[in-house]
């Protein structure tokens, strides 16, 4: 079934709610994914989310919970009793049950602590809750499967059998010595294929990829692309293993970060949603209008000294349009790429070779628009015109080219997300520049 809902069917699961169909709801969600049935719940209120839930079995209706979008669950989760939502926290990764504890009040927090069964997974949730979100500590899992180097074949099978029964996927099987420091890997197969008296340190793969539990999520995310990893363990500053990260967990950063960018490249200020309210979506987009708006202003002012070059040759004018946008769609093309490679650890070389590199594209494409544009104007506007308009045109895209590659890289070295680059400031930017660059060179070649 699809994760998208029509509104007809959610009324009728609405309706059902409030009938108390239970047999027609346990029925409908019986062979559902966990993901699917959030996806309808976003649809429905809060009270009726609560009555599915209960009818769900408890494992389903943790993985449901903890899919829920975040401020739809803090909605649902405020009708719950502490004894109530830990019974589905019982069941839920600690990394999950760590971020849905978060959102809860201090108090509440304690009290759902206190009414879980899981022992061993309060102390992970605990020990996880004093982690900042977005480091690895914050995004880890304590669940996992390791054995000791000195042990054989026969012990670490036997060992791991007992492990899974807490992880809901065994990705890999972790060494460590005696301390709990990480050594390395091995994998099932390996495991599986070797005689039970074979000893785990002569089998072991010692180079692994790993993170420390203070690195950001961002850094987490590159690695696990870098090295295609579908798993990743994360260690203390002595070099104890101490949780696992898993792709899914990543997806979730790299998703994250790149609508951030996005919102960023739109002149967005904020992190918003569609179901924020009015004045945050309206208080997240004023602070760049207004910075387009001051810009457009000046650029107003600006063209009111060259008064005299515009009454000298009015169809100027007509070409202010075709230098902005020029400029405007050049700087948003190079400042995009440069915060592509930025975002993906691709920015690659030295300084001097990128803006080299731009130079030859920008020369490139600044002569062939420049040409075109000439041949065009060479048929309808006096010659000296169209050789003004060609030649503010290439040096606009010259310019444009080098501000849209320089200014994510700086803003990127000051700590500044480089995303802004590509949005309404370098247009901005860009727009007053081709105006000053127009009339320059139009004041220097008509009045030669």
């Amino acid at each position: 079934m699809s994760y998208e809902y029509s509104a007809k069917y959610i009324k009728q699961l609405s309706r059902a709610v409030e009938q108390k169909e239970d047999a027609y709801l346990e029925k409908e969600f019986e062979d559902m994914h966990a993901a699917d049935i959030s996806a309808v719940m976003e649809g429905l209120s809060a009270e009726d989310c609560k009555y599915i839930l209960e009818l769900l079995d408890p494992n389903v209706g943790a993985d449901v919970i903890s899919d829920l979008e975040e401020d739809i669950r803090k909605n649902f989760m405020a009708l719950f009793e502490a004894g109530e939502l830990s019974k589905y926290l019982d069941q839920t990764d600690s990394d999950d049950a760590a971020d849905i504890l978060n959102e809860l009040p201090v108090k509440m927090r304690e009290e759902v602590l206190g009414s879980m069964q899981n022992q061993e997974k309060v102390l992970y949730i605990v020990d996880l809750l004093h982690y900042e979100e977005d480091c690895a500590g914050g995004l880890m899992a304590k669940e996992l499967v390791k054995v000791n180097i000195n042990w054989n074949v026969h012990q670490c099978i036997e060992e791991v059998r007992r492990q899974a029964k807490k992880v809901d996927k065994v990705y890999t099987v972790y060494v460590v010595d005696d301390h709990d420091i990480l050594l390395g890997r091995i994998s099932m197969k390996r495991l599986l294929i070797a005689d039970e008296e074979d000893k785990v340190a002569d089998l072991y793969e010692p180079e692994i990829a790993k993170v420390h539990s203070y690195q950001e999520d961002e850094e987490v995310a590159e690695l696990m692309q870098h090295y295609d990893l579908e798993v990743i363990p994360v260690v203390n500053v002595q070099g104890r293993l101490i949780g696992r990260i898993t792709i899914d967990d990543v997806v979730d950063v790299i998703t994250e970060q790149a609508e951030k960018d996005q919102q960023a490249m739109s002149g967005l200020s904020e992190d918003i949603e569609e179901r924020d309210s009015l004045w945050a979506m309206a208080r997240a987009r004023l602070p760049w209008l207004i910075v387009g708006m001051s810009g457009g202003l000046l650029g107003a002012n600006f063209l009111g000294g060259f008064e005299d070059e515009l009454r000298l040759v009015p169809a100027m004018a007509f070409f202010i349009p075709l230098i902005t946008a020029t400029g405007g769609n050049v700087g948003i093309q190079s400042s995009t790429i440069v915060v592509q490679s930025l975002a993906s650890g691709g920015f690659q070389g030295s300084v001097f070779d990128r803006y080299f590199r731009v130079l030859i594209v920008a020369i490139l494409n600044g002569l062939t628009l420049a040409l075109l544009v000439y041949a065009f104007n060479f048929l309808f506007i006096e010659h000296a015109l169209a050789v003004v308009v060609s030649v503010a045109l290439f040096s606009v895209i010259m310019i444009a080219s080098f501000m849209g590659t320089i200014t994510p890289i700086v803003l990127d070295k000051f700590g500044i997300n480089p995303a802004l680059a590509s949005g309404p400031f370098i247009t901005t930017c860009n727009d007053l520049i081709g105006l000053g660059v127009y009339f320059t060179v139009a004041k220097m070649l008509l009045h030669s």
